[in-house]
């Protein structure tokens, strides 16, 4: 994990020694927005025009950010008009890099990561050179690609999959609202406290350096889950019967949790498959039509397991577990009982 100074490639982690021991983010730094008619939606920002072939999508198969993207790329049927470069999982000295690279220390390729055929770079920080010679921070994905100009239109995958969600619904037949207006309120807060305690409260347990911080995370982040547990034990979804993209960022960090985060990241009070609800729940929403396909679990183990060295330095990918995500999750269910019992009411 490194990042760019005035340009230049640093190899250097999180420096946890100055937060007392806690995890901080870094904020997105490209913020610029694509909509229907390419107006920029203030004066600080360039516009982008929504158009078919125009963007590129740059994603790691293992990040829970950019896995958002993905789905919504399935949900909305953007695939046909915005293209993908998948980065190979393990990240090293270089960060995020391509399969193919000459310069790389990978001793082998994984399969599902690419060559990138639009850009030709080894790594993906030549592209953030590319948008910015003398660019300062985190190398991360998602990365929005524009062609036409060949910069970045955004790395902050809470934006990018707003665009996706309404931006292009002029050239694609779908016009399925993961954000509508009438429960923007509601996801926004939802977004804001699962983001801290969940998203983000995972990697604030796993990249801890002191006792204290790991304990702290790890509080919030199981006293959020039991919160959840209950809320989905008499609702199909967060807001209700409604599917929205409040599910589908909370989604990308449930499916990895018991794979990944409890045992890389010490966050083993419970298991997702612990708690029905919630189990059922990330079952469900895997089973939707081209959700699963968005799922690689070898990318997600060897990425996690194999990339951070300094919490897992044998480097030794766990071969479990088997967890069957198609098995009958019951959510219907809960459907059903809350008509009835609205029905009773009246």
């Amino acid at each position: 994990m490194g990042l760019l100074q005035n340009g230049q490639w640093v190899d250097k982690w999180y420096p946890t020694e100055e937060t007392g021991g806690k995890f901080t983010r870094s904020e997105s730094s490209f913020r610029d927005w694509i909509t229907q008619d390419g107006k920029p939606l203030d004066e600080n920002s360039t516009g982008f025009k929504a158009e078919s072939n125009r963007y590129h999508l740059y994603v790691s198969l293992a990040c829970p950010w950019a896995h958002r993207t993905l789905i919504y790329l399935q949900l909305k049927g953007l695939q046909e008009i915005i293209g993908v470069t998948v980065v190979e999982p393990h990240m090293l000295t270089n960060g995020w890099e391509f399969s193919g690279s000459k310069q790389s220390p990978i001793a082998h390729h994984i399969e599902g990561a690419d060559v990138d055929k639009l850009n030709a770079a080894d790594f993906l920080y030549q592209i953030y050179q590319k948008a910015d010679a003398s660019y300062n921070g985190r190398v991360t994905v998602p990365v929005l690609w524009d062609m036409h100009t060949n910069t970045i239109v955004s790395n902050e995958s809470a934006e990018i999959i707003r665009m996706f969600n309404s931006a292009f619904n002029h050239l694609v037949d779908n016009s399925c609202d993961f954000y509508p207006q009438t429960l923007r309120a509601e996801i926004d807060e939802l977004n804001s406290w699962i983001y801290d305690s969940i998203n983000n409260g995972v990697y604030k347990a796993g990249f801890a350096t002191t006792q204290v911080a790991y304990n702290e995370a790890f509080e919030q982040l199981f006293t959020a889950l039991d919160t959840l547990e209950k809320r989905l034990a008499s609702q199909r979804f967060l807001t209700g019967d409604e599917f929205t993209e409040a599910d589908i960022r909370l989604f990308t960090t449930l499916i990895r949790f018991d794979a990944v985060y409890v045992g890389h990241f010490k966050t083993n009070k419970q298991r997702i498959a612990d708690y029905p609800h919630l189990f059922g729940y990330v079952k469900e929403i895997y089973q939707m039509d081209g959700v699963s396909q968005t799922v690689n679990f070898e990318h997600i183990k060897q990425h996690y397991y194999f990339s951070h060295e300094m919490i897992n330095p044998t480097r030794i990918v766990p071969t479990g577990p088997d967890i069957d995500f198609n098995q009958p999750h019951g959510r219907t269910q809960i459907n059903a009982q809350r008509v009835n019992l609205l029905q009773a009411r009246f």
